[in-house]
């Protein structure tokens, strides 16, 4: 394939990535990543390298655990109990799998389920299901810092 070819694909990639930060259950954050990456190597790595791409990668990754993490805050946040803030950690882990749905749903589900497995209080469960949303919104608006931040670092590097 042609060079024109390749960087057709990478600025897809960021761009669909961009997008999917957007939405949970499509993997944005790795598109933009695996965008970049190819840009990279498309250059020869002369404009974008390794200490680029692992600052890059390191924001990648700060950016899913953020992901995993953000219900399990939320729980926590409002007095959830043990097996609740398992729950929402599993279910959140779980609900990546399931597509836009389970990754809404999956740490909510896990959290309810966890807190009246604990406590058997559906008053409590449901504070704990709120609270684990407000995590997930949460972590929804730290993984879009962090993609344009990974933006902001690839673009500097490449234009400087």
């Amino acid at each position: 394939m042609n060079p024109a070819g390749w960087w057709v694909i990478a600025v897809l990639l960021i761009l669909i990535g961009v997008i999917g930060s957007f939405l949970p259950g499509i993997p944005g954050v790795i598109l933009v990543f695996g965008g970049m990456l190819l840009a990279a190597w498309i250059d020869g790595f002369r404009r974008i390298g390794s200490v680029t791409l692992a600052i890059l990668g390191g924001l990648a990754g700060l950016a899913l655990l953020g992901d995993v993490l953000g219900g399990f805050i939320g729980a926590r946040r409002v007095g959830a109990s043990r097996a609740a803030l398992f729950g929402a950690a599993i279910g959140g882990l779980a609900g990546i799998f399931f597509g836009l749905a389970g990754a809404l749903l999956g740490p909510f589900v896990g959290a309810v389920a966890g807190e009246l497995l604990s406590r058997g209080r559906l008053e409590q469960a449901a504070r704990v299901g709120a609270g684990t949303w407000v995590g997930v919104a949460l972590s929804l608006v730290f993984r879009l810092l962090v993609v344009f931040t990974m933006l902001a670092v690839f673009v500097a590097s490449y234009l400087l």
